[in-house]
């Protein structure tokens, strides 16, 4: 039975100094336990839904496979007693290499404190290659992005508390959006459901609800998505991945304003 991403609460809403008790909408975080071969590979804080979605985009992006391919089958395993289903088991194809300790050192990286900017990049250029992409987007489509992934939140609407990802093509039509309490998780996420579906990225438009930092460029580098764009802004090492690895980065996209810090090429 799928989740629901939203759960009742009972609060206290004060307004102009009134204070009443109301049921409000919430939304839910919960542990999900990604397992490969029966062992756990990660366990990811997320909102549930779209689970096989996160373990296909989670799998690729974080180096589990290298292409759709190499994936088996992705299942959500049955609930326990008066539990929820919060195990999702991955199989490789035959054949698919796979390093499980190799893995395991990246995934301590990546959550570790210290580990320099140059070492972040040099470790990423193992697992991806710069962005080859012919894209090229008007300035007034990426204009209009953020109104068109607003309008598709709808659990944020309820909530007020989810990241939310979208992809769009050149035209700006939304192709797949996907909402999380994880920035990474959302981004997973519209990977995922595309991967799946076998549909390219090359010539895909990333778009995020909040910053961009180096976890989201590393993303968009190992699917070859060659346009990133956020609302907020970037942190030093997101630059210097999207320039890195030819990613067009945009922040600050909001009404006619952005702050381009890659590519530029490609905005028309």
């Amino acid at each position: 039975m799928t989740r629901e991403p939203v759960e009742a609460r009972t609060i206290w809403k004060v307004r102009d100094g009134r204070r009443s008790e109301e049921d409000d909408w919430v939304v839910v975080e919960e542990p999900l336990d990604l397992r490969l071969g029966g062992e756990t590979l990660a366990i990811i804080m997320r909102t549930p839904g779209h689970d096989v979605e996160l373990a296909a985009g989670f799998c690729l992006t974080e180096g589990v496979v290298r292409t759709i391919g190499d994936l088996g089958t992705i299942r959500v395993c049955d609930a326990e007693p008066d539990g929820e289903a919060n195990v999702v088991e991955v199989t490789l194809a035959p054949g698919a290499p796979f390093d499980r300790d190799r893995l395991r050192r990246n995934l301590m990286a990546s959550a570790a404190c210290g580990l320099c900017g140059k070492a972040s990049i040099e470790a990423l250029a193992t697992q991806a290659k710069p962005v080859e992409s012919a894209l090229t987007v008007r300035r007034e489509v990426l204009e209009s992005l953020p109104e068109r992934l607003l309008a598709a939140q709808a659990t944020f609407g309820r909530t007020g508390a989810l990241h939310a990802s979208g992809l769009f093509d050149a035209t700006g039509a939304l192709l797949v959006c996907r909402e999380d309490v994880g920035r990474h998780n959302a981004v997973d996420k519209v990977i995922g459901r595309t991967l799946l579906d076998g549909a390219p990225l090359r010539d895909a438009i990333l778009l995020v609800s909040g910053r961009t930092s180096f976890e989201i460029l590393q993303k968009a580098a190992v699917a070859g998505i060659p346009v990133v764009c956020a609302i907020s802004g970037p942190t030093t090492l997101a630059i210097e991945t999207a320039r890195a690895f030819g990613i067009t980065l945009v922040n600050f996209l909001r009404g006619r304003a952005m702050n381009v810090a890659s590519r530029p090429d490609r905005i028309e």
